[in-house]
């Protein structure tokens, strides 16, 4: 059973909830430059692009097998295996080699799941900047900035401190988005506002109801960043235990958008909008 708790700060002073919080291209070197269909004519349907999943202390119970059911559910057919401490797999360059995907899930504060990543941070920056392709979903979407992985031209902030924002609380809950400017509903809890400084290379694929940005794309050297502070990747049994409903249901193709927008490089070149 997920535990769930109080809210999230970037100092490390309030907690998040431990019930959710998110997502390497290494030796396959080439396929950063390939689409979906280049990455499966090489690779071959037997042999589906691999996404590693970071699981561990510093992601919450449940999050990491969240983010592999919903890569395993793209369009891609991504395989997904969890790296950590206390599996088969650790985070290394040798590991992160084999991969097209880092996916970091979120659980607890950021400043102790930094503490414990840091030691990770220059092969993950490595990885991404020779064409690898990182996911970060809430907490993996803090952690993509600083203190954090530094990832991205910009920062990050807590969209429940932020004016206008329509939930002022930590507590799991369903918000609306606008997502490539259509209004949907997203599961949430105590993501961050994602804040591309001036210039830098990026698509906001959405926004809360005050404007800030909720998910974006962006570029670390010749990979890709995708982030999401709400969570695509929640399925139902996140909404019965916290007993929330999605007015559209449980859907996944927000998160598939997320995912192709940052993998696929054949998607549109990335723009601010």
């Amino acid at each position: 059973m997920r535990r769930t708790g109080p809210g999230l700060l970037l100092d490390g002073t309030q907690k998040i909830s431990r019930r959710r919080l998110v997502i390497g291209l290494g030796a396959a070197g080439g396929l950063a430059t390939l689409g979906w269909a280049g990455v499966l004519a090489v690779t071959g349907d037997r042999d589906r692009p691999l996404a590693l999943v970071y699981r561990g202390p510093a992601a919450c119970s449940g999050c990491a097998e969240a983010v592999a059911a919903l890569l395993r559910s793209a369009p891609a057919g991504f395989r997904t295996e969890y790296c950590g401490p206390d599996e088969r797999r650790q985070i290394s360059r040798d590991a992160l080699a084999e991969a097209v995907v880092y996916a970091q899930p979120g659980g607890g504060h950021v400043n102790p799941a930094w503490r414990r990543l840091r030691g990770h941070a220059e092969d993950i920056r490595d990885f991404v900047h020779n064409g690898g392709h990182y996911l970060g979903f809430c907490l993996g979407a803090y952690l993509a900035a600083r203190p954090g992985f530094g990832l991205i031209n910009g920062e990050v902030g807590q969209y429940i401190r932020t004016e206008g924002a329509s939930v002022d609380n930590a507590d799991d809950t369903v918000i609306q988005v606008r997502w490539r400017g259509r209004p949907r509903y997203l599961y949430f809890q105590d993501g961050p506002t994602l804040n591309l400084a001036p210039g830098a290379p990026g698509t906001v694929l959405a926004t809360y109801d005050n404007g800030a940005a909720a998910a974006v794309v962006t570029t670390f050297g010749a990979g890709r960043v995708g982030l999401a502070g709400p969570h695509p990747e929640a399925d139902r049994s996140w909404y019965a235990e916290a007993q929330l409903t999605n007015p559209e249901g449980v859907r996944f193709d927000l998160g598939h958008d997320l995912i192709r927008s940052t993998v696929d490089a054949t998607s549109p070149t990335l723009d601010r909008g």
